[in-house]
């Protein structure tokens, strides 16, 4: 599968961050690539509207783009279940040449793990005599090890104490180290066998291939005793059958350490040099196996793939931004701080909305975008330009939600009227919702700003929540430290904007705009667009 390309906008979204981004991930998948829309934040009304009334999905939130697990080239091993034998579990590992098997359940589900020093260990301390009993062995794992047949007996007549008898004595010896339960190991003598059985043997393995006698044969059936014959002379079956016991008895279950195929790079790195396992096993949220995991892996992370729309500012991107590689950047602000390892394709043009160069890219590669895709571009530029009355806007932008409305079959004023109004009532909002709505952060020379702006139509509104907002920016701007906080209200009917400020450098508002401040409040007629109206003024009485 094709890497993923995640495509995202700003923190705290507009309409045109998220339609943007929805838009070229859409133009991203028919031009072949594997591209995802992502958000950073929740959406605000204006943009849910926009998006029910196309039918458009929110996308994901994704909170960072830091590598992960997923992002490395782990070692795929097939699992075993725990049921086979410790033989058989060996001849897996040195068939594809691993020291470590992960050991499953029916469902897939991790269990354990089994190392070749586990098999040895446990090969080399056989001293106990009823290893067969204790582990459970199942009968099968005994018939497989010795690649025997079966010539009477089944799983449910198995019911061994698990010691583990060679018969070499003479049959009228035997009942001295005989017990009940036991298993005995004989070649073709007849007498012995018969005896043993009488004896109270649960299993016979007879070696060198030999026939039964049919004898034999009736007095195992009378008392129930199992009879097997396996092509291994006596000795060589009497040192595979410990062989046969099930993984399970020999894996280690306790104080594994494992991985989750979401965890952090950075938060498993020192867990894994404290502790110097070969290997680590890797599972997924339904602790299902995903492979293993060592040291050398690292080498071989994929960085994350992403887009930025709408921004291209590191104060304003995703976290983890710089573990990343960004292969693109569509916006239209001004050029900021964001880096790349190597060249990109960045476009960057001095129009009113993001949305009005995503749609152009998909009429300069000859495809119309469909109608639910025309209609949030169409919105996008709609709600970023102001239906055209910001002094960001330009005739492309007209002419292209012009051309984006009749693919969306809708009538610009009557959509622009209803997206505004859904999205500027500020009824029933927190003073941290209406401040986060749309904030941009910029460290413009020593001064750390941030910008929020949001559009109403009914500005009687703000006088409710106006006290409780300059008590949430004084806190905002306490805990982290800005300068200046400014809150943008922009009145979508009189075109002009009041402007809530807090911080020990507000006298820049003052420079900015030679205006005379209120308390925290003053209003600017003609002010609407954040990105040319205060954006460019505010940095310039920095300088």
């Amino acid at each position: 599968m094709k890497d993923i390309i995640y495509i995202t906008g700003h923190r705290n979204p507009d309409t045109d961050s998220i339609c943007s981004a929805i838009a070229y991930a859409e133009l991203k998948k028919k031009l072949g690539s594997n591209a995802i829309p992502v958000r950073l934040g929740d959406i605000n009304r204006e943009t849910e509207f926009v998006l029910d009334y196309f039918n458009v999905r929110v996308p994901r939130y994704l909170s960072n783009v830091k590598t992960q697990v997923s992002d490395l080239n782990i070692d795929i091993v097939n699992p075993a279940s725990a049921n086979i034998s410790i033989r058989t579990a060996w001849m897996i590992m040195r068939k594809n040449n691993i020291k470590t098997l992960p050991i499953v359940d029916e469902n897939e589900r991790f269990l354990g793990i089994v190392t070749l020093s586990d098999i040895t260990n446990r090969y080399m301390d056989t001293l106990e005599n009823n290893i067969i009993a204790a582990s459970k062995t199942p009968l099968h794992n005994i018939v497989e090890t010795l690649n025997a047949k079966l010539a009477y007996g089944s799983q449910s007549e198995f019911k061994t104490t698990g010691k583990v008898v060679i018969a070499a004595a003479k049959s009228e010896e035997m009942e001295s180290f005989m017990e009940e339960g036991c298993i005995v190991i004989t070649a073709n003598r007849s007498d012995v066998q018969y005896k043993a059985v009488e004896y109270g043997a649960n299993c016979i393995i007879i070696t060198c291939g030999d026939k039964v006698d049919e004898d034999v044969l009736e007095m195992a059936r009378i008392n129930k005793c199992i009879i097997m014959v396996t092509p291994l002379d006596t000795f060589t079956a009497a040192r595979l059958i410990n062989q046969s016991i099930p993984v399970h008895f020999i894996m280690s279950q306790e104080n594994i350490i494992s991985f989750n195929v979401d965890d952090f790079l950075d938060d498993i790195k020192e867990k894994m040099l404290q502790t110097r396992f070969r290997n680590y096993p890797v599972v997924d949220d339904r602790n299902r196996l995903k492979g293993l995991i060592s040291r050398y892996h690292f080498i071989s992370q994929r960085k994350k793939k992403v887009i930025l729309v709408d921004h291209n500012e590191k104060s304003q991107t995703i976290n983890g931004i710089e573990e990343a590689e960004i292969l693109e950047i569509i916006d239209h602000h001004r050029v900021g701080d964001i880096q790349t390892g190597q060249p990109i394709y960045f476009k960057n043009e001095p129009v009113g909305s993001t949305a009005t160069i995503v749609s152009n890219i998909y009429f300069e590669n000859g495809i119309s975008p469909s109608k639910s895709i025309s209609g949030i571009l169409c919105g996008a530029i709609l709600s970023d330009t102001i239906q055209f009355k910001s002094p960001t806007s330009t005739y492309m932008d007209q002419i292209t939600a012009e051309k984006l409305s009749e693919l969306a079959g809708i009538d610009i004023d009557e959509f622009a009227f209803s997206m505004f109004k859904a999205g500027s009532s500020l009824q029933g909002k927190t003073p941290k919702e209406i401040f986060n709505q749309d904030f941009k952060a910029y460290n413009l020379g020593k001064y750390k700003i941030g910008i929020s702006q949001i559009h109403t139509m009914d500005m009687d509104s703000l006088q409710e929540s106006k006290g409780a907002l300059i008590d949430y920016m004084n806190d905002v701007c306490g805990d982290q430290d800005y300068n200046l906080l400014i809150l943008l209200v922009t009145d979508i009917l009189k075109e002009g904007s009041e402007l809530l400020y807090v911080g020990a450098d507000k006298g820049l508002i003052e420079k900015a705009f030679n205006v005379q401040l209120g308390e925290n409040s003053v209003y600017i007629s003609g002010i609407v667009s954040r990105k040319k109206q205060v954006v460019p003024f505010i940095s310039l009485a920095v300088e």
